[in-house]
């Protein structure tokens, strides 16, 4: 699953006990496996070699350079939805031919930046978009590669704020209308329209969703050969799993079974975005408790993490495992699922500093007796954790580390406050 392990009670990272990462760069600090993200990257070509898919890692949900640059030296592509992150994405040396920029509100100067860099196709959510990219590449005189996102109306089964795959979503265009908007700019000299776009939603564990949304999508392709539209790109979207409990999610081989088989022998290539099955669990929050209190009838394990490092539990309610990174004899967990219970747990809440009600980590988590000064891990933090970091309270950012075998380097420094400021000076 990856490279976080506790070894005679204490937590390492591949070779490393994050404790001594602690010690040398503070906390609060992201630290990544580089192991996991090979690892899980490789799973995906394997899964779905048959096809021989481009596989455009998805930079929104960890987009360090470092991180990139380790992924694009493995042959990934880069899925961006900004021009920050196509920037990112060259200055990780992407090959253009490998980017795909999707997002509904792509600005005049980041098309135009897109289409100067040649990227390899651009994932269109709407007929005034299309439009607009036709006119922008016909000033320069160029013909760039599109592809229609639909939305297949399947339900993913996931948050209402991550499911981008129903007909009313902001994303892209429902089925009825896909038709149409290939009647209207499919034979443009200057956006060659040969591709369907999907991306049903985040995180996805119903596997049977992908199969009916390709289904659907599958449909829609034929008619539009039929109709003598050259559609040679179906470009699947990301969102598959990752095990934020246990081993809960789907493994790549899983989806592999139900999708391949669909796309076998269709003469599309095929276009994968993984995001968070990639580096999720190939990044934990490392904290430090400053405070332990009673509230009431509650006890509160104060650390150093925050909202502002991981949102993402006050902003889908989302799971997160959190234990201590040394929890002493009798404490080590074998696995991490929400029902874990040893003998000598009591039940608290894990809250960050900044001034917010809605600023935890952990709500009714059993974890060993904690004191101040104790490390706590936050795993499976790898992906949207530091890329939707803030500085709400101004708070400096956390710095990253990224692991390898027995050693580690820091691939972000930690701010400071002049960093919070700077821009405002």
């Amino acid at each position: 699953m990856d490279n976080f392990i506790y070894r005679e009670g204490e937590l390492y990272c591949e070779d490393v006990p994050v404790r001594r990462i602690a010690d040398a760069v503070g906390t609060p600090t992201y630290i990544y496996s580089a192991a996991t993200f090979r690892d899980h990257y490789n799973k995906f070509v394997s899964a779905f070699r048959e096809l021989n898919p481009t596989i455009c890692y998805s930079i929104k949900s960890c987009s360090n350079l470092h991180i990139l640059r380790l992924l694009v030296g493995m042959g990934a592509g880069m899925d961006v939805v900004s021009g920050g992150e196509l920037y990112r994405a060259l200055k990780a040396g992407a090959e253009p031919a490998k980017i795909t920029y999707a997002g509904v509100g792509k600005t005049d100067a980041e098309i135009n930046e897109a289409i100067d860099a040649r990227i390899g196709l651009f994932n269109i959510e709407s007929e005034a978009e299309l439009a607009n990219l036709i006119e922008l590449a016909g000033r320069k005189g160029q013909t760039v590669r599109a592809a229609l996102r639909v939305n297949p109306d399947v339900d993913p089964k996931t948050h209402r704020h991550t499911a981008t795959g129903k007909r009313e979503s902001k994303f892209g265009v429902d089925l009825e209308r896909a038709r149409k908007v290939f009647q209207e700019f499919g034979r443009s000299t200057h956006v060659q329209l040969c591709g369907i776009h999907l991306h049903i939603g985040s995180p996805v564990n119903n596997i049977e969703a992908y199969s009916e949304a390709i289904t659907k999508t599958l449909e829609l392709i034929k008619a539009l050969r039929d109709e003598g539209y050259q559609i040679d790109t179906l470009d699947i979207g990301g969102g598959f799993r990752a095990n934020y409990e246990g081993s809960d999610s789907p493994p790549a081989t899983a989806y592999a079974e139900q999708i391949v088989p669909l796309l076998r022998n269709q003469g599309l290539k095929v276009i994968l975005e993984p995001g968070r099955s990639i580096a999720a669990n190939a990044g934990i929050l490392l904290a430090r408790t400053l405070y332990v209190k009673r509230g009431g009838d509650k006890h509160f394990v104060i650390v150093d993490g925050s909202m502002t490092e991981l949102i993402r539990p006050a902003l889908y309610d989302a799971y997160h495992f959190i234990w201590p990174a040394n929890p002493g004899p009798g404490f080590v967990p074998s696995q991490r699922w929400r029902g874990l219970n040893f003998p000598g747990t009591s039940e608290v809440d894990i809250v960050g500093p900044v001034c917010e009600s809605g600023d935890f980590l952990g709500k009714g988590r059993l974890l060993p007796p904690v004191k101040r000064g104790d490390l706590i891990a936050v795993f499976t933090a790898g992906a949207y954790g530091f890329a939707m970091a803030s500085h709400y309270n101004s708070r400096p950012n956390a710095a990253e580390v990224l692991v390898e075998g027995g050693e580690f380097r820091t691939i972000r420094r930690r701010e400071t406050y002049k960093d919070v400021i700077a821009a405002e000076e």
